[in-house]
């Protein structure tokens, strides 16, 4: 008699709200699951960003060249230095590494702080991930081209290269490029994986 009760007067809705509780949970624990990778690649993104950065921004070398003035007289010691802004590619790759680590920073909170996956909040994101990524690679390929001058120069118009002068400045700026390539790779990892979450919630 009392198992007949309680299926007739709401042991079904006990029943259920077990099963909504446990699927509440699922969901959320699917949410956390799915976050997680994201805010470790948007820690590592900024971490990277503001290496590259600094790393070029602190860069400057100062080495003594001698100059031959006249064939016929010895030639001249000069120190000459290389510093990071006398190139406009590397001053926008500077910029644009400090700008992608900012926005990294601002949508790392903005993620921790958008649990309940807001779609519009999340679309906003992924298009700045997108915008870092366009961003980075151009900062990356501007000064990859000038770095690849400076090291093999460009005997077509007569431009000698410098790496071979300023070694320590050359493999510091090539150490910042490879870091912000790692960071920009980051960044379009972001984009993949909030496309492929659109995709399976969309089916």
């Amino acid at each position: 008699m009392e198992s007949e009760y309680l299926s007739s007067n709401g042991g079904g809705e006990i029943g259920g709200g077990v099963n909504g509780g446990e699927k509440q949970v699922v969901a959320v624990a699917n949410k956390r699951a799915t976050s997680l990778p994201d805010l470790v690649l948007r820690f590592l993104a900024l971490a990277l960003t503001l290496a590259a950065a600094v790393l070029l921004g602190v860069n400057k070398q100062s080495t003594v060249v001698p100059i031959t003035l006249v064939p016929t007289l010895p030639p001249v010691n000069v120190e000459v230095t290389a510093k990071w802004h006398y190139l406009s590619a590397f001053v926008y790759f500077v910029v644009a590494n400090a700008i992608a680590c900012a926005y990294a920073a601002i949508s790392l909170l903005l993620t921790m702080a958008n649990r309940a996956g807001k779609r519009c909040l999340g679309m906003i994101i992924t298009i700045f991930d997108l915008v870092m990524v366009a961003l980075l690679f151009s900062g990356v390929g501007a000064t990859f081209a000038v770095g690849l001058i400076g090291f093999q120069g460009n005997s077509h118009v007569q431009w000698k290269k410098v790496c071979n002068v300023f070694d320590k400045f050359c493999d510091q700026a090539a150490a910042a490029v490879g870091i912000s390539f790692i960071g920009s790779m980051f960044f379009f990892l972001m984009v993949f994986l909030a496309t492929l979450n659109l995709h399976k919630k969309r089916y």
